[in-house]
C-alpha cells in the first residue's frame, strides 16, 4: 500500500549527520559503526532505498535551523542569519537529489497528481520520493518577507516553534504566546496558503494561534496525552480543536511520545514494550475521539535526532511501516479506513489545499 509520511527530516540528516541517503540503511550502519558523536550511529532507519522498499512514495521533508537567543541553553545557531543559510543548504541537497532523480518536489495539485499516478503504476522504472516542503520552527525566517522567498522555493506547510521559546511562538517544554510577530507571520501564511503545522506549539501558543488564524492547519507528527501525559502530545481537548478544523495528524514513531515513562539514554524499547502496535493504539484513541478514520495519518519522525534505540523494536527500518496495515485490521479497521491513514487523509488534505 502507498504510504505518506508527513514527517522526515530527510536533508538533516544528509547535512548534519553525514549520511548518504542514496544508499541503502544497512551501508550506512555499516559505515558509521565506532562512531560516537551521536546517540543514534549505526542506528539509522530511513534512506532513500528503504522508503522505495517500504512504498513510502510521498513525504513531507523538512528544512530545520533553531537561532537561539544568547540566554537560550539549547543547542541551535547564534543568528536568525545562520539558519537561514543552513535551511538555504538544506533545500541545496534537495535540488540535488531532484537532479539526479531520487526525489521531486511537489508544490501544486497538478505536480500532486502526477506523482500518485506514476507511484500507482505497473513501471519498473525508479520512481523519485515525492516530497512537499516543510519548515520546522520558523526562527530562520529573518523578516517576515522571506516567507515570501521561501514558498517561491516551494516552501508549503510551516511551524511557528520548535523546542523552547521562538521568534514567533513558544515550542515544546517551554510557555508563553504569540506576541505581534507570531500574528504577522499568521497572516503572511494564511495570505499564501501555506498549511500551517501546530506540531509542537505549547498549549499557549497553540491555542492564541487557533483563535488568530482560519487557514489550513495539519500536525505532521504529534501524539495523544491521553496515553502520555507530556506538554510535547496533544490533549483531547486540543484534538478536538483539530478534528473541527478538518486537520489531520501523523502519529510519531519517537519512543518517549509513545508510552510513559521512558527515560532518554536509559529506556529501551524492549523493556518498554513499544512496537508499532503502540503507533496503532495513538492513532485509534484520536479515531474514537473523530468517531472515523478521516483526521489521523503516519508522521514518523524517524531519524528525527534518534533511531532503533528509541524506536519501536519491531520496526528495522522505514521499510517495516508496511506491517502496519494487518494490526490496523485486527483493531478492526476496514480497508477504507487503513488507506485513509496510511495516505488518503493526508492527499485529500493537500488536494483541498491546493483546489
Amino acid at each position: 500500500m502507498l504510504l505518506f509520511d508527513a514527517h522526515l527530516d530527510l536533508a538533516m540528516n544528509a547535512l548534519e549527520w553525514n549520511r548518504d541517503l542514496t544508499w541503502t540503511v544497512e551501508d550506512i550502519r555499516i559505515k558509521e559503526k565506532g562512531m560516537d558523536d551521536k546517540p543514534d550511529r549505526g542506528k539509522n532507519t530511513v534512506s532513500l532505498d528503504a522508503m522505495r522498499k517500504g512504498n513510502v512514495g510521498i513525504c513531507v521533508a523538512t528544512q530545520i535551523a533553531r537561532y537561539v537567543k544568547k540566554a537560550n541553553p539549547l543547542p541551535g545557531w547564534k543568528s536568525p542569519h545562520q539558519a537561514w543559510a543552513q535551511t538555504q543548504g538544506q533545500l541545496a541537497w534537495y535540488r540535488a537529489m531532484e537532479e539526479i532523480g531520487e526525489m521531486t518536489q511537489i508544490s501544486n495539485s497538478t505536480q500532486l497528481k502526477n506523482h500518485l499516478d506514476l507511484w500507482n503504476s505497473d513501471s519498473d522504472e525508479k520512481k523519485p520520493i515525492g516530497y512537499i516542503l516543510s519548515l520546522e520552527g520558523a526562527d530562520s525566517i529573518v523578516t517576515i518577507e522571506h516567507l515570501e522567498k521561501s514558498y517561491d522555493q516551494g516552501l508549503r506547510a510551516i511551524g511557528p516553534a520548535h523546542y523552547g521559546p521562538g521568534t514567533y511562538a513558544f515550542g515544546t517544554d517551554s510557555t508563553g504566546g504569540i506576541g505581534t510577530k507570531g500574528k504577522e507571520l499568521l497572516r503572511e501564511i494564511a495570505r499564501l496558503n501555506l498549511i500551517l503545522d501546530v506540531t509542537h506549539l505549547c498549549d499557549q501558543s497553540f491555542w492564541e494561534t487557533m483563535n488568530a488564524y482560519n487557514g489550513p492547519v495539519w500536525a505532521s507528527h504529534s501524539n495523544c496525552r491521553a496515553l502520555v501525559d507530556h506538554n510535547r502530545q496533544f490533549s483531547d481537548e486540543q484534538i478536538h480543536e483539530l478534528i473541527q478544523r478538518k486537520a489531520v495528524i501523523g502519529v510519531a514513531l519517537d519512543a518517549w511520545m509513545m508510552v510513559p515513562h521512558w527515560v532518554r539514554g536509559q529506556s529501551s524499547p524492549e523493556a518498554m514494550g513499544v512496537t508499532l502496535n503502540t503507533m496503532v493504539s495513538h492513532i485509534d484513541h484520536i479515531c474514537q475521539l473523530s468517531g472515523n478514520s478521516l483526521h489521523v495519518g503516519i508522521g514518523t519522525d524517524l531519524d528525527g535526532g534518534f533511531g532503533k534505540e528509541q524506536s519501536p523494536h519491531d520496526l528495522n527500518t522505514i521499510s517495516d511501516l508496511q506491517k502496519l496495515p494487518p494490526l490496523l485490521s485486527k483493531r478492526g479497521y476496514t480497508a477504507k479506513d487503513i488507506a485513509n491513514i496510511m495516505h488518503a487523509n493526508f492527499i485529500e488534505f493537500l488536494k483541498k489545499t491546493w483546489s
